[in-house]
């Protein structure tokens, strides 16, 4: 195609390059078989006949370990042949990677990559000439016609041109990736043969990096990523304005502190509205249920007798040890939340209702109760010991950081880890085939909001502590959909079966950021209120995009 330095590779020179490392490596991969075939490949064969004996239930136990005995045997002996050719076999893995190391990368993988680099640059010059070409045809064809018709046609036609001319494009362009990626895992093909599979920490991130430039597609990255990317522009731009507008810097130790500090307990409601969004669901009712658990908590850990009663009864815990409060208050909170997520998982699961509709039906009931039973009023503060006991700031670090952090780690393990986990994604994707494939829907959704109402027990309790009281009816009012938007910009889908417990951090820590941000800046809340509806509207489009996209 050109010449000299300038060359272009053909499909037969890159292999004739290939070849001398292909039959060096090649040989000695045959020793290493050769040395395999009674030692290692024997272990192997016999380790799955002994696991498939012990998984079968069809013979009897006398048959079962006379069969285990005698592989086992057969086994041990695989295992001496395979002790005895280790070091010849180590020697000459260790030789081929020399070998490789010393040739492939300058005798191989770099010709081929100059090549591709350069028929990239020649690929998208001939298209430049191919346009150019199509511009001249279609000229010349306008000149010759006058009726509009066949004008419209002919422009119907240049344009299609064009688009074949770009399909060709990006064909000829994914040929070449294809060559210079599969160069660059040959290396990988052969040492996957001569290790069995294992390679080094260093060389599986390689091979991530190299297969994540590959798979890289930047429209689908900006669908992805864009809202975090405007974000952290905000962001950015905020901390560069607040020095300027309040003399104070906006990024320092302690800020960031009491941005974790603030985010804490809203972890906890994000984590357990995430699985109800998972499983295309909502939560209207955390607010109320934040704002009952921070009046019961308040009500058990009060700073001497209530001052205020419950339905006409004042409560006195005084005599209780301060640790037992606190365990107690822990307990109600949770034990009150989850009574009230389960109803409405109740509902939702057996009649098919709505989560909407059966979260907000708690919500009125919750707020109601609360407001009729305390008359509204605000039990003011708990004892002060209360929060160095469970939230103790050590060294000036406060530890409600780590609740949140144990929270996440638990959830995380759930959802990745278990059973439960695996079928509240199955059913949030499906739930039809979920049923049919023997998964209880019912019994998951259940789940889900059992899961979900302990987290807002543990939330509401941590957040009485860390405000050392002030429990009211009207506390957490708003609170659901700081919870939702957090999950939501995080990228846990409402179309079900789609999300991550990272995302779900990320979109809480966001959140709390952007207010605390702006409250330093001195903006308006209702203003924040109108930022934060732009995020939530911003990230439900690119949801949703992302969705019309895989159908």
């Amino acid at each position: 195609m050109s010449n000299g330095n300038n060359k272009i590779l053909t499909a037969e020179q890159e292999m004739q390059l290939r070849q001398p490392i292909d039959e060096y490596v090649g040989g000695i991969q045959k020793k290493i078989d050769s040395l395999r075939v009674d030692g290692t490949d024997k272990v192997v064969s016999y380790q799955n006949i002994i696991d498939g004996v012990k998984r079968d239930r069809t013979i009897t136990k006398e048959e079962k370990d006379a069969r285990l005995a005698k592989n086992q045997a057969e086994l041990n002996k695989a295992k001496a042949v395979e002790a005895k050719n280790k070091g010849e076999v180590d020697k000459l893995i260790a030789d081929a990677e020399a070998y490789l190391k010393a040739h492939y990368d300058n005798e191989y993988y770099q010709p081929i990559k100059a090549s591709c680099d350069r028929e990239k640059i020649q690929v998208k010059e001939n298209h430049q000439v191919r346009l150019a070409q199509l511009e001249k045809e279609h000229k010349e064809n306008l000149s010759k016609i006058t009726d509009q018709q066949e004008i419209k046609e002919e422009n119907y036609v240049y344009k299609n041109r064009l688009s074949n001319a770009k399909i060709e494009l990006e064909k000829e362009l994914q040929a070449v990736k294809d060559r210079r990626h599969d160069a660059f895992n040959h290396k990988y093909h052969l040492l996957d043969l001569l290790r069995m599979s294992k390679f080094t920490f260093i060389e599986n991130r390689a091979q991530k990096w190299e297969n994540y430039k590959y798979t890289f597609n930047r429209r689908a990255f900006l669908l992805q990523n864009g809202l975090y990317i405007a974000i952290i522009l905000i962001f950015i731009a905020l901390c560069m304005i607040t020095p300027v507008v309040k003399n104070t810097p906006l990024l320092t130790y302690n800020n960031v502190l009491n941005i974790l500090q603030q985010a804490s307990p809203r972890m906890f409601l994000a984590l357990g509205v995430a699985a109800l969004i998972l499983l295309t669901g909502t939560d209207l009712s955390i607010g109320r249920m934040v704002g009952m658990g921070m009046t019961a908590a308040t009500i058990i850990m009060h700073q001497g007798i209530n001052t205020g009663a419950v339905f006409g009864h004042i409560f006195d815990f005084t005599k209780m040890s301060i640790g037992l409060r606190v365990v107690l208050a822990l307990v109600v909170c949770v034990v009150l939340c989850t009574f009230f997520t389960s109803i409405a998982g109740f509902f939702t699961a057996k009649f098919k209702m709505h989560p909407f509709i059966s979260t907000m039906a708690n919500m009125l009931v919750i707020f109601g109760l609360v407001t009729y039973a305390t008359k509204g009023v605000s039990f003011g503060a708990i004892e002060p010991t209360i929060p160095n006991m469970v939230i103790p700031k050590v060294n000036g670090f406060p530890t409600i950081i780590l609740w949140a952090v144990a929270a996440v780690v638990i959830v995380w393990f759930i959802w990745n880890k278990t059973t439960f986990g695996k079928n509240l994604y199955a059913v949030g994707g499906n739930p039809e085939a979920a049923a049919v494939s023997g998964i209880s829907v019912f019994g998951v959704m259940m789940g889900a909001f059992i899961l979900a109402g302990i987290l807002y027990g543990f939330g509401a309790w941590l957040e009485c502590a860390r405000m050392v009281g002030s429990g009211s009816a009207a506390y957490g009012q708003g609170w659901e959909m700081d919870a939702i938007a957090a999950c939501v910009v995080g990228g846990v889908s409402f179309t079900g079966g789609i999300g991550k417990i990272s995302g779900v951090v990320v979109g809480v820590f966001i959140f709390t950021a952007l207010t605390y941000s702006l409250t330093i800046l001195g903006i308006d809340t209702n203003l924040q209120f109108v930022f934060s509806g732009i995020i939530i509207l911003v990230a439900v489009t690119l949801d949703c995009l992302k969705y019309v996209q895989k159908k």
